[in-house]
């Protein structure tokens, strides 16, 4: 089995020769497909997260132990089964939901593995997709993803569930009010699409790269903003027409926040998804006076990955273009991706 490893962070990528492991238990083994490259796979690779303030969180705060296979959004074909695997077969194909749990405690038994306190993630805590055979330790794990290619039902995994399902924790004021954007990578041309398909009324996007800009209209947004003009907020709400209901920082950095909670009218909403670092200062008593809310979202829960799977399924909304590149050039997607010179998602396929 080939694999291309983190052997050490901040260093290239390391090819490994292993065996191809035999499933066990329930265990089910797929021939990989396709593999997205994410930007949360930048802050692994790095091995390091900014908290601000000169505080940082490292890989092994998490408890995670190198080298490890990165890749978390994943499609493979059944080639293998444990002894007490069921609900799949030998040669079906299916997206893996990575974002697993311990499966045992309360969170996950309402169903937010996500969330879990003792994760399993696969491609963070467990080997993942940047090899050409994977491991998934339950059936239950394995989606079918309708009559979507192998490449675009990949990034759904994490992009698509990510974005989908900060967009629900805005509510119903999408589809009476535009929203804020901040970021128009890989997970912001995905959000954009999916709003249209959720019956947004629209995004306003910002970001500091003139040709993601250029992508973001392309994609369909109402209009797009330099995120470090000195006048970014008068120009989001002179788009907006007024202060905005909802904003989806999709970036996570000091200036991205800062605007989205700039733009907000009172009562409005600042989801936060992305972990670029840093921090912010806020006022306590405007947080009451103004009745904002400021909400991380991590991830999604397997019932918002099956609806986003059923909802681009019956949609023609989802537009976000995808590059595919071998496997062996694992790390030199993980290079452009870092440099900002990609633009949507990129797949790769052993």
């Amino acid at each position: 089995m080939n694999s291309y490893d983190v052997q050490e962070c901040g260093c290239p990528l390391k090819h490994y020769v292993r065996d191809t492991p035999t499933p066990q238990g329930e265990e089910v083994l797929l021939r990989v497909l396709a593999a997205g490259v994410c930007h949360s796979d930048i802050h692994f690779w790095d091995g390091v997260y900014d908290l601000g303030g000169g505080k940082q969180l490292r890989l092994s705060d998490r408890g995670i132990k190198l080298p490890m296979t990165m890749g978390h959004e994943n499609v493979g074909e059944v080639v293998a089964l444990g002894p007490q695997a069921k609900g799949v077969k030998v040669g079906d194909r299916r997206l893996v939901y990575p974002w697993i749990g311990c499966g045992k405690c309360g969170v996950c038994l309402r169903g937010e593995e996500n969330l879990c306190l003792a994760p399993n993630f696969i491609g963070v805590h467990r080997p993942g997709g940047y090899a050409d055979h994977l491991i998934v330790p339950n059936a239950k794990y394995l989606l079918h993803y309708g009559k979507l290619s192998a490449e675009q039902a990949a990034p759904l995994a994490c992009s698509g569930v990510t974005t989908y399902s900060a967009i629900k924790k805005i509510g119903e004021a999408i589809k009476t009010e535009p929203i804020l954007i901040l970021g128009a990578g890989g997970l912001g041309l995905m959000c954009i699409s999916l709003l249209k398909a959720m019956g947004g009324r629209g995004a306003i996007v910002a970001d500091i790269d003139p040709s993601k800009r250029e992508a973001a209209m392309k994609a369909g947004a109402l209009a797009v903003v330099d995120v470090n003009a000195p006048d970014a907020a008068k120009q989001v709400m002179a788009h907006a027409k007024g202060a905005l209901w909802g904003a989806i920082d999709l970036v996570g950095a000091q200036s991205s926040a800062q605007l989205g909670l700039d733009c907000l009218v009172k009562g409005g909403k600042l989801v936060i998804v992305g972990l670029y670092g840093g921090e912010i200062t806020m006022s306590l008593p405007l947080i009451p006076m103004r009745a904002i809310t400021v909400q991380g979202s991590y991830v999604g829960n397997p019932t918002e990955l099956q609806e986003l799977i059923d909802l681009v399924n019956h949609s023609k909304a989802l537009s976000v273009p995808i590059t595919k590149r071998p496997l062996s050039q694992a790390n030199d997607a993980l290079v452009d991706l870092k440099a900002g010179r990609l633009i949507g998602r990129t797949v790769l396929v052993p």
